[in-house]
């Protein structure tokens, strides 16, 4: 099976990250990337649509078409928002990529990067965890072929990608350590991104990917360069 995938969130660290495996992995054949600005990454594999709406897909709906995965890697941090904005920029806008991709592609796996602690009852004390729970179980409802919902801790960077957080470079120094104390809070980006694609070829019975089974999947393919 080779995987034409699309992968949103390119310009941010995970996205980034999942893209550069994506691009050295050979049972990918092509990535389309779809974001509001350049992910600045020139490869014979790559097509690139810019696009402004998020919310609105009609006027680049056919170059949509024709993929059998999706790698949604989008996403904002809930600090200093109101709950009725963290809605807007993490439910409506992962629901409306994801609508248009299942009507135009019901053979694709979708894999929605979400986070530790998410919420899958929607009623918790945690706002961010409440709004990504909903995102993931109204995802499930779609017609897909398969959707995963992935929910890593600490991620390690890749080394020399562009858009890693400073923090996260500082902590990446001692992911060693992270590893062998706390594992299943911890995984590497490399792992992430080579998760998403064990789980396109081999759709495994859980639908939600914590942290650990992020680590395993990712180990049992070779790293990227």
């Amino acid at each position: 099976m080779k995987i034409k995938t699309i992968v949103y969130g390119a310009t941010g660290m995970v996205g980034e990250g999942v893209l550069h495996v994506c691009l050295n992995d050979p049972d990918v054949e092509s990535v389309l990337v779809v974001g509001r600005r350049t992910c600045g990454v020139s490869h014979p594999k790559l097509l690139e649509v810019l696009h402004d709406d998020f919310f609105n897909y009609t006027p680049i709906e056919s170059r949509l078409a024709g993929c059998n995965a999706c790698y949604f890697c989008l996403g904002v941090s809930s600090i200093g928002m109101s709950e009725k904005e963290y809605r807007r920029t993490t439910y409506d806008l992962t629901m409306a990529a994801a609508k248009i991709l299942a009507r135009l592609n019901p053979d694709m796996t979708f894999c929605y990067v979400s986070g530790m602690g998410t919420d899958s009852s929607e009623k918790g004390r945690s706002m961010w965890a409440r709004v990504k729970g909903k995102t993931e179980n109204d995802l499930q409802k779609l017609p897909f072929k398969d959707v995963f919902c992935f929910r890593p801790g600490f991620i390690k960077p890749i080394k020399g990608l562009k858009n890693a957080f400073t923090l996260a470079k500082i902590m990446g120094a001692v992911y060693p350590l992270w590893k062998a104390l706390v594992p299943k809070y911890v995984c590497t980006l490399d792992d992430l991104g080579h998760a998403m694609i064990s789980v396109t070829r081999n759709p495994p019975r859980e639908r939600v990917i914590e942290c650990l089974e992020i680590a395993r999947l990712g180990a049992s393919r070779p790293a990227t360069s």
